[in-house]
């Protein structure tokens, strides 16, 4: 592994110098793709908001770099993974976009990221969740900006098992993400001493889960722990309320657990809550002030997806700034070799596998008692140290780390 980080290292630097003795904008504009589930199960997740967030990065950098215009467009990928892949294959071959960002639903992401390495660009994953992505799925011209499976598996997972849960059944999204999600809490729970007696997975996007509960609840596990997001998680918990999960005395993990779900659902329901977040807006004046641009914009607080989108598009912009191309491997070295030092990460770092290490935090919702108004959702128990939270290097599928040259 340390010969591969050096080859790396080395492939960054040449690919760096080489690029900048030919720097310069392609077609005289930097293009921007962002791509979402605009309408569907993850539309609160990131959809129109996450775009919110890219435009608001854009202006913030003055709507052009070194003279040269940011022009976006965007897509609904419908989280199928056939329309996200074409979609950006047009925007390469038809638009020449410089960069995809947004990304969502990981099968979708897999394959449009292929599309895009292909194509010799660059894409800021800032939706998804699938560790794989950096992992088995690693390429040099994909970076996974926000979190990942195994970063929530590893704050979520061990605090509930610290809290003696030590048996868990898993209900399961059926796809890439899902998968991912339930593998890597199958690894933190085993190996720290505690079982899975029994997973189910159930159709991406569902509607009903009670079949699937009632299995939970048969299993008679400690742990009830949901391996899906968005709308799946929301109804998940619905119906684990409807039917007494907690109350018959099996805690609930919600893995994949956002700010807006939590709001949705509301405190009555979600109290207690344990999860794993890579930002949170009341963590500091710079955090709420940022958020506080973004509700004004949106007419909500951001959860951690549209502030990734918004620091990934500004470290983005930086480095086609400082080195004046728009070229994907040029663009990539400045961003891997600059600290990532914003609203959203402090002392972040670009690792050769593509995964933007950063603190992730352990929070707790509130009770309504505690909460002090709409927004005022959660409790920060405690900091998980970026190297602490993601997988790794050491541990690392990922065989293909140096960029092409």
């Amino acid at each position: 592994m340390k010969s591969l980080r050096k080859t790396a290292a080395a492939a960054l630097v040449s690919s760096f110098i080489a690029g900048a003795a030919q720097a310069e904008i392609s077609n005289d504009e930097i293009r921007i793709g962002y791509l979402a589930d605009m309408s569907g199960t993850y539309r609160d997740l990131s959809g129109p908001g996450g775009l919110e967030a890219l435009q608001m990065a854009i202006e913030d950098f003055g709507g052009s770099v070194n003279g040269k215009k940011i022009v976006t467009f965007n897509a609904d990928d419908l989280n199928k993974p056939d329309v996200g892949a074409n979609t950006v294959r047009q925007w390469i071959d038809e638009r020449n976009v410089d960069m995809v960002t947004g990304m969502v639903a990981s099968s979708v992401v897999l394959a449009a990221a292929k599309v895009v390495e292909q194509g010799g660009k660059l894409a800021l994953i800032s939706g998804a969740a699938a560790s794989s992505i950096t992992n088995e799925y690693c390429a040099p011209s994909h970076i996974h900006w926000t979190y990942d499976t195994f970063a929530l598996a590893n704050g979520t997972a061990n605090a509930v098992l610290k809290d003696g849960g030590k048996s868990w059944f898993i209900l399961t999204a059926d796809y890439a993400f899902g998968h991912a999600m339930e593998n890597d809490i199958k690894k933190v729970v085993e190996a720290e001493g505690g079982s899975v007696v029994g997973t189910v997975r159930h159709p991406f996007p569902s509607s009903d889960f009670s079949s699937y509960i009632l299995q939970a609840q048969g299993s008679g596990a400690d742990v009830v722990a949901l391996a899906n997001a968005g709308a799946d998680t929301v109804n998940s918990l619905k119906t684990a309320s409807e039917f007494g999960v907690a109350q018959s005395g099996q805690k609930l993990a919600g893995m994949v657990v956002f700010l807006n779900d939590i709001h949705a659902m509301g405190l009555d329901v979600t109290q207690g809550l344990m999860l794993t977040t890579g930002w949170y807006w009341d963590m500091n004046e710079e955090t709420r002030a940022w958020a506080k641009r973004y509700h004004e914009r949106v007419g909500r607080m951001p959860g951690m997806v549209p502030a990734g989108i918004y620091s990934a598009t500004m470290h983005y912009l930086n480095a086609v700034k400082e080195t004046g191309s728009d070229d994907a491997e040029v663009v990539r070295a400045q961003m891997a070799k600059t600290p990532v030092d914003d609203m959203f990460a402090k002392n972040g770092k670009i690792r050769e596998d593509g995964r933007m290490v950063h603190d992730m935090y352990l929070v707790q919702v509130k009770t309504p008692d505690e909460s002090t108004g709409e927004w005022d959702l959660y409790k920060v128990v405690s900091t998980i140290p970026g190297d602490q939270a993601f997988r790794p290097i050491g541990e690392s599928q990922c065989q293909k780390m140096a960029p092409k040259s």
